[in-house]
């Protein structure tokens, strides 16, 4: 399978090393010392456990024009990276190309297929003036959630967290021998990835969490672990959650866990820096519409008050500016 992974950073860095290691045609889209790197050692990924896993026999390109077209791409650039490559996504596409949408949040695409009398609906929140959906067809999608941890430690080498599962889906909620046959190939290079009939459910489990505890996280500089450890931010994680579940209600999601055993799950991962903190510690621009203004807006369309988020999402908005203007 020719596969081109659009965003050579942690997560891509960990799925472009396997998957070249499994013999798949890989080639990574990536951009300045890191691009670099690859083309002069290839990738080098250490697994949870310590191990080294080389890899040589990958491609590395900073064009998307380099490349040509490939059967599947990995979109695992941050959502708000999007809108300025979408157009330039066009290079990568033949007749039947599919785009694995593997951001954060809930994606531009979210009301393609999702039938209702929201059927259609565009969010301004991660598709402002619909740049994305003009340049990538919502039918070429298959979603994707991301459940491991990865960071890249330095240019070419990226370390495993932890968690080596990718839920996948057709937005449809159709099995297609599409997202079988990428199934097949994720499993082929030693990840968990199960295809769901139920794609927005499986995404809301991971913005469900994810909405407090990156935002919360990004303001208090706290780890995964310390701010869930602390009953007054734990408390707000759980208020933001209830606020989210409702709006998932309304528009047909049920969670098959509940709060508790989602706030379980990210207290396991100890000691971590969301990826938001992280983003804010490097002065990056953070993926905050994704994880927390497309939940706003949601709550807006289904006429549900979501207090606690909004609070956070002007503060971490305002710091959003700050980071934007320092």
């Amino acid at each position: 399978m020719r596969i081109a992974i659009v965003g050579a950073g942690a997560i891509g860095g960990y799925l472009g090393a396997r998957l070249a290691h499994a013999g798949e045609d890989v080639t990574l889209i990536a951009r300045g010392a890191n691009l670099a790197a690859l083309k002069q050692h290839g990738s080098t990924l250490i697994e949870e456990n310590g191990t080294e896993l080389r890899t040589k026999n990958v491609k590395a390109v900073q064009r998307m024009a380099e490349a040509g077209p490939q059967d599947s791409i990995l979109l695992t650039v941050k959502a708000h990276q999007i809108a300025p490559i979408a157009a330039d996504l066009r290079h990568l596409y033949d007749a039947d190309t599919t785009v694995v949408t593997m951001q954060n949040g809930i994606p531009w695409w979210y009301f393609w297929k999702h039938g209702g009398t929201l059927e259609g609906t565009r969010l301004e929140s991660v598709d402002p003036g619909g740049e994305i959906a003009r340049h990538i067809d919502p039918a070429r999608v298959i979603g994707s959630v991301v459940y491991p941890a990865a960071v890249l430690t330095k240019p070419g080498v990226v370390k495993v967290v932890e968690g080596n599962r990718f839920g996948l889906g057709e937005p449809s909620g159709e099995i297609t021998e599409r997202v079988k046959a990428l199934s097949q190939g994720l499993t082929k290079a030693g990840f968990k990835a199960p295809v769901t009939s139920d794609m927005r459910g499986e995404i809301w489990l991971e913005p469900w969490g994810n909405l407090s505890f990156n935002p919360i996280s990004a303001l208090s500089h706290a780890t995964l672990i310390e701010l869930l450890e602390f009953p007054l931010t734990r408390q707000l994680s759980i208020e933001m959650m209830r606020e989210a579940e409702a709006i998932a209600g309304k528009l047909g999601v049920t969670f098959r866990v509940g709060i508790d055993k989602r706030i379980a799950g990210a207290e396991k991962v100890g000691a971590h820096k969301t990826s938001m903190l992280q983003d804010v510690e490097a002065g990056r621009a953070i993926e905050l519409e994704a994880l927390v203004g497309a939940i706003v807006e949601l709550g807006r369309l289904t006429e549900t008050p979501t207090p606690h988020i909004d609070a956070i999402y002007a503060s971490v908005k305002l710091l959003e500016r700050s980071l934007l203007h320092s």
